[in-house]
């Protein structure tokens, strides 16, 4: 499975890099684009739900790092949990 990677700009200005065993993350990211905070974790959520079942389905295991990516992700959002314009910038896919 293609392993793909995802940096995004948090409203801090932080950036992280995230991981996804498939590419199914560019379709529910784009490049460039910007995400209130709660359609940016629903579509994340989402998106390594599926990269992790792509795993299962094809190894016979659901993928733990996407899993552990996710909940990364979901620690560092906590942090702008009271910000409600917070927004998150999908920077690169590489």
């Amino acid at each position: 499975m293609p392993v793909m990677h995802f940096n995004v700009r948090w409203p801090d200005l932080s950036e992280t890099r995230c991981y996804s065993p498939s590419l199914v993350v560019e379709d529910f990211l784009a490049v460039g684009q910007s995400y209130p905070l709660p359609d940016f974790m629903q579509r994340t959520r989402d998106a390594l739900g599926i990269a992790s079942e792509r795993v299962r389905a094809k190894y016979g295991f659901a993928c733990s790092q996407a899993m552990d990516q996710l909940a990364e992700i979901e620690h560092i959002a906590t942090r702008f949990d009271a910000q409600p314009d917070a927004q998150v910038t999908v920077i690169a896919f590489d």
